[in-house]
């Protein structure tokens, strides 16, 4: 158990690789990533929030964690309906502290203890099977409910897809807090809003990094791996945005939902013709996805509703602002936001 997780939350399902890979700088990554190395075999060196972002991520926390307590209780009830005895697998890491929530949630109702997995799926490269068998030696296949934290184009939705294709009963739906793209099995709610643990990185992901594949340090009877960030243990503030979460679970109430009936791709491919990006990877719809451009990729611009959305927009403006990037207002129609990806070849 190599993270700051408590056993009673989650088993691991990943190989420790702290001290084996040195992590790289955005740029250097990036460069190597739009080269062709895949994002996998490498690790990111982690980025150091000013005290103006991790005010403004306390304070999307505190705005946040009834709506991600809503959504939770909302997925967790169409879980429990639909499954036996479930078992949840989280998808590392933006899963992890979605599983928890979860995990307690289903506890708080229903008074059942579920079992709660995480393990690797890697855009490209598929789920750990190891992982996956793992699990399948100890529970049917039926119950298993795979999670995650909200879906962008849903890339690890097809990833998933194919990954358990030939698996009898096991279905590959997701059940995320947040489904824009329209794609996810269950959710908690279709509306993009901020999930604040996708304000940081490894910070309220248990210390882990992102999950890591390569055959020189994973064997092929490895779980993928995983770096444990300890050097930052006076920083975690993991279970800071779980307990304010749970803490709100007395007070959940039902969630008015809508959707705009589009598949997310179907946008994103409109966005990447409009701004004449070959490459649909570099554009990552969402409030999740558009954050996560801009804490580990380098970005080029970011599409937002509105300027003045400080209630849900608040922590982008912030970072924009502190790395230089263009904010551009679009009329984004399943998102609040999208992060486009600089194509280092046109610098």
């Amino acid at each position: 158990m190599f993270s700051t997780y408590k056993p009673e939350d989650v088993t691991i399902l990943l190989k420790d690789i702290t001290g084996l890979v040195e992590p790289l700088g955005t740029k250097e990554r990036e460069a190597k990533i739009q080269s062709g190395v895949h994002y996998s075999e490498m690790l990111p060196l982690e980025y150091k929030p000013t005290e103006t972002y991790m005010a403004t991520f306390r304070r999307a926390v505190e705005m946040y964690a009834q709506i991600t307590a809503d959504a939770a209780a909302a997925l967790s009830d169409a879980i429990v309906r639909e499954k036996r005895s479930p078992v949840l697998v989280s998808l590392a890491r933006a899963g992890t502290s979605v599983g928890v929530i979860l995990k307690r949630y289903i506890r708080y109702k229903y008074g059942i203890d579920v079992p709660h997995y995480t393990i690797s799926i890697i855009r490209g490269r598929g789920i750990d099977m190891n992982a996956v068998r793992y699990i399948l030696d100890r529970h049917a296949p039926e119950d298993i409910q795979f999670v995650d934290g909200w879906t962008g184009k849903g890339a690890i939705q097809r990833t998933l897809d194919e990954a358990v294709k030939d698996i009898d009963g096991l279905s590959p739906g997701l059940a995320v807090l947040s489904d824009p793209a329209n794609i996810a099995e269950k959710c908690g709610t279709h509306d993009d809003f901020l999930i604040a643990s996708s304000c940081l990185n490894s910070t309220v992901s248990g210390l882990l990094s992102r999950t890591f594949l390569r055959s020189d340090i994973i064997g092929e009877n490895d779980f993928h791996g995983a770096h444990f960030y300890k050097e930052l243990m006076d920083e975690d503030l993991t279970y800071y945005f779980i307990d304010a979460v749970v803490n709100c679970f007395p007070t959940v109430s039902p969630i008015a939902d809508s959707q705009s009936g589009r598949d997310g791709m179907e946008e994103a491919r409109e966005i990447s013709e409009k701004y004449g990006i070959s490459d649909i990877n570099l554009v990552k719809p969402s409030i999740g996805e558009a954050t996560r451009v801009l804490l580990r990729r380098v970005p080029w611009k970011v599409l937002v509703n509105s300027l003045d959305d400080n209630e849900h927009l608040g922590h982008l403006y912030q970072l924009a602002e502190e790395k230089g990037v263009e904010l551009e207002v679009y009329p984004l129609k399943n998102y609040r936001a999208c992060g486009l990806i600089r194509k280092l070849a046109d610098n």
